[in-house]
């Protein structure tokens, strides 16, 4: 008994103790088995294969990862890009095309001093009128003497009082207002203001004295009227509002001639409007959708006096 007890004591003493861890003499806990997960390797990457050019030109996408391998530098396979999907333009849908026709939006092109802010009847004087070849007396004397008014008024004014001017003037016949004496002038008025000054009503009076003298010397004010360009209206064609003229050589032409005969109020820049409202000349700008129609209309009623003048005997 004695000696089991000291042989125990000698196996107990010779036992070696074990070496003291960073963490002290604790006891230490047995690792137990890994991750199942964590000691599996993982699985060799297959090499890629080198993608032929042609393939490469059809916009396929390729990894970029592709080109390092193909290089001889021998450096270690790169992780694949995502891949990325090229588009052509060539490939989007086409869009249908509707046979029907559109009609552009918004007003037409006029003349640059024409816009959305003018006066209505400026723009239909404009529409409709001005630069249209006129062959009528009254019409031309009306023209004539509202081209002398914008001395003192403008066109949208003019315009607005047309009615007005036409019943005071006997609807511009010649003829009528050419006996207008002192009494008749002075009532011209609108509310108790005279439509005019005194100086351009006298004028307007004269000047129809004037015009029944032409129409009994020539025939017509028209055909005087039309002489001055050989019965062919002027087409300036211009572009922008800054080239159209105030005046012309030709207009101090007739401007002279009208005052010789008698005509007062008739200078230049006068006789030039009244060319141009009444078609003599065609200043709408070209890039206007009235330039177009006026010279048709000039080019039609010169047709028309070829053909009068053939059927004319001789």
């Amino acid at each position: 008994m004695a000696m089991s007890v000291a042989t125990e004591l000698q196996s107990s003493i010779c036992e070696p103790r074990s070496v003291l861890g960073p963490g002290g003499n604790r006891v230490r806990v047995s690792e137990g088995p890994k991750h199942k997960y964590e000691g599996l390797k993982k699985p060799p990457q297959r090499p890629r294969k080198e993608i032929p050019e042609s393939v490469v030109r059809k916009n396929v996408s390729v990894d970029s990862s592709c080109s390092s391998d193909t290089s001889s530098t021998g450096s270690s396979p790169k992780t694949a890009s995502p891949r990325r999907t090229v588009r052509h333009k060539s490939l989007r849908p086409a869009k249908l095309v509707s046979n029907d026709v559109v009609k552009p939006d918004g007003p037409p092109k006029r003349c640059e001093w024409i816009t959305a802010y003018s006066d209505p009847h400026y723009i239909s004087f404009h529409d409709e009128e001005w630069g249209v070849p006129v062959y009528d007396d009254k019409k031309l004397f009306e023209l004539l003497v509202l081209s002398q008014s914008l001395a003192e008024l403008s066109w949208p004014e003019i315009l607005t009082k047309r009615d007005i001017f036409r019943n005071l003037f006997d609807n511009f016949d010649p003829s009528s207002i050419a006996t207008f004496d002192e009494k008749k002038l002075l009532s011209l008025k609108v509310n108790g203001i005279p439509i005019l000054s005194q100086q351009k009503l006298r004028a307007i009076v004269d000047n129809a004295i004037q015009v029944v003298k032409i129409q009994q010397e020539v025939g017509s004010f028209s055909k005087y009227c039309w002489s001055f360009v050989n019965q062919k209206a002027i087409n300036n064609g211009v572009r922008y509002g800054r080239q159209v003229p105030v005046k012309s050589p030709k207009a101090e032409v007739i401007s002279k001639d009208l005052m010789k005969r008698g005509f007062r109020c008739v200078g230049p820049t006068v006789v030039y409007s009244f060319m141009q409202v009444a078609g003599i000349v065609n200043d709408h700008l070209v890039t206007c959708f009235r330039h177009k129609v006026c010279d048709a209309n000039t080019k039609m009623d010169l047709k028309l006096d070829i053909e009068k003048s053939k059927d004319l005997p001789k």
